[in-house]
């Protein structure tokens, strides 16, 4: 079973039928799908309900999804990892109304903290398209290290886009997390 984790302002939950129409909406706008390797565009409410139907309590930890809730704002955004070539890659996106306000950071970190406890692997990837300077500042942020360039297949632009590949350990994200305690807040329940 999944967890639900707290922050000052947020609640990661799992994904449920109900957010089918806040993520169609979110991301049915090509300045947040034109960031993402695996999401069409044009993206509908069916799309949603596709993706979702797919997430099962029974998935191992490996596979995580976390919706975004944000106090007074509600479902904002998500977090997810899935298996790549090189080891488990973290991915996410926030809705563009929500851009600016520090939630995807906040939400990103616990999320990592949890994974590395649940799945005790050493590293995590990532990365983002060249042009996406705010999530390389995300990632920057919460300990991710700069690895190389690669070419990735964008699904919204319908072809192959220079990416910024990155990595986090288990030990830098240990120690980003010391330096820096504020940015070491979660509450896992349930």
């Amino acid at each position: 079973m999944m967890p639900v984790l707290k922050t000052a302002r947020l609640v990661l939950r799992p994904p449920r039928q109900e957010d089918a129409a806040p993520i169609a909406l979110y991301l049915n706008d090509f300045a947040v799908a034109g960031n993402l390797a695996r999401v069409p565009f044009p993206y509908r409410l069916g799309d949603a309900q596709a993706w979702l139907a797919s997430r099962h309590p029974g998935l191992p930890p490996s596979e995580a999804n976390f919706s975004i809730l944000c106090e007074g704002l509600g479902f904002v955004g998500h977090i997810g990892f899935h298996a790549g070539p090189r080891g488990p890659v973290l991915g996410y996106w926030l809705g563009r109304p929500f851009w600016g306000r520090g939630i995807m950071t906040e939400a990103v970190g616990p999320s990592i903290a949890w994974f590395f406890t649940a799945t005790g692997v050493g590293e995590i990837h990532s990365g983002v398209f060249h042009f996406n300077a705010a999530s390389l500042a995300i990632q920057t942020r919460l300990g991710f290290v700069q690895t190389g360039r690669s070419s990735l297949l964008c699904l919204a632009r319908g072809v192959e886009v220079e990416h910024i590949d990155t990595t986090l350990t288990l030990e830098r994200f240990r120690q980003h997390q010391h330096d820096n305690p504020r940015k070491a807040i979660s509450s896992p329940e349930g």
